[in-house]
C-alpha cells in the first residue's frame, strides 16, 4: 500500500452534468460530454429516473460557462 494522492484529480475539457439517485444527499457521478448538445441529451435521458445537476463547461481547469448559464439553457428561460 501506498501513500494516497494529494493533489485532486485533474478534469478533462468538457461539459459537466452529475447524476445521483433521486432524494439522495451524498454525492453523485460525474459525467463528461464534449458538446452541448451531447450534454443536454444526456440530462434527458438521466433526468427520467436520477437527479441531474448541471455543473458547467470546464477548458483549462478553469469553469468557463456558468452552471446558472445552462440552466437556464436546459429549462428554455
Amino acid at each position: 500500500m501506498g501513500r494516497p494522492p494529494t493533489r485532486p484529480a485533474k478534469l478533462k475539457d468538457g461539459f459537466y452534468i452529475e447524476v445521483r439517485n433521486e432524494g439522495s444527499r451524498s454525492n453523485g457521478i460525474k459525467i463528461r460530454r464534449d458538446t452541448k448538445e451531447e450534454m443536454l441529451l444526456a440530462i434527458q435521458n438521466y433526468g427520467r429516473i436520477k437527479d441531474v445537476v448541471v455543473l458547467g463547461e470546464l477548458r483549462n481547469d478553469k469553469w468557463v460557462d456558468k452552471a446558472e448559464d445552462l440552466k437556464k439553457l436546459v429549462n428554455g428561460n
